[in-house]
């Protein structure tokens, strides 16, 4: 995907959106290129951030051509990208008007719930907008893969109905999760108090004080040989 233009030769010469971004950038000619290739990452799952931030800067100069099919897409593919704080980055260019939009609430809503951990609250909106968030596909995947990230960095030991609540996996369709995270991701399943269960995450420097402290009483080795020529 990309703009062509003649050279001297009459020869044409295709430009991948990451030439475009990287040299062009504020050239309002790539902005067709742009919404096709955000496009493109939602039927793809793929996913690139620059791109889609030197889009929402073009639509600031051009704000005529807005998109707000296009901009919800970017948004939804940067609550995919959470931890990292894609959202706010996005929202931060686009402007106050548009962010009253009803859909646009929404996603500040979600991400919200997201931020604080409050993943019953995410499901239960996510629910209500289906049809904001299933247009760009991955995205039930991905805001389970955060919630586990989450839990992991909170607990050792989780009781089966607070992760199907995180995740929004009950019944059959956990047993099955599970059953794969076990073989294939060091999890494993206690029994809890009465008939529940306890799922035993993988030790990290997070959820592991023991862990932790042997992280932070390591020295990198980088650090150490700075030192030597100091002693010298």
């Amino acid at each position: 995907m990309g703009r062509e233009r003649e050279t001297p030769k009459q020869q044409q010469v295709a430009y991948t959106v990451e030439q475009l971004v990287a040299f062009n950038r504020y050239n309002p000619d790539i902005l067709p290129d742009l919404e096709n290739y955000v496009n493109d990452q939602v039927s793809s799952q793929k996913y690139s951030l620059d791109a889609n931030l030197c889009l929402l800067r073009l639509y600031q100069f051009e704000p005529e051509k807005m998109s707000s099919q296009i901009v919800a897409r970017i948004l939804v593919k940067a609550l995919m990208a959470m931890p990292a704080p894609d959202f706010s980055l996005c929202l931060f260019l686009i402007p106050e008007r548009v962010q009253m939009e009803e859909q646009f609430k929404t996603l500040i809503v979600l991400s919200h719930y997201l931020e604080t951990g409050r993943f019953r609250q995410f499901w239960d909106e996510a629910a209500k907008n289906r049809h904001i968030v299933e247009a760009v596909p991955g995205f039930e995947q991905a805001i389970q893969g955060f919630a586990i990230h989450v839990l992991s960095l909170t607990y050792q030991k989780v009781p089966r109905t607070v992760l199907a609540e995180a995740i929004n996996i009950e019944g059959l369709s956990l047993d099955k999760f599970l059953e794969h995270q076990v073989a294939n991701c060091g999890w494993v399943i206690e029994k809890g108090q009465g008939r529940g269960q306890l799922i035993v995450l993988p030790r990290n420097e997070f959820n592991d004080p023991i862990l932790k402290k042997n992280t932070a009483d390591s020295v990198p080795l980088e650090h150490i040989t700075r030192i030597f020529p100091i002693l010298s």
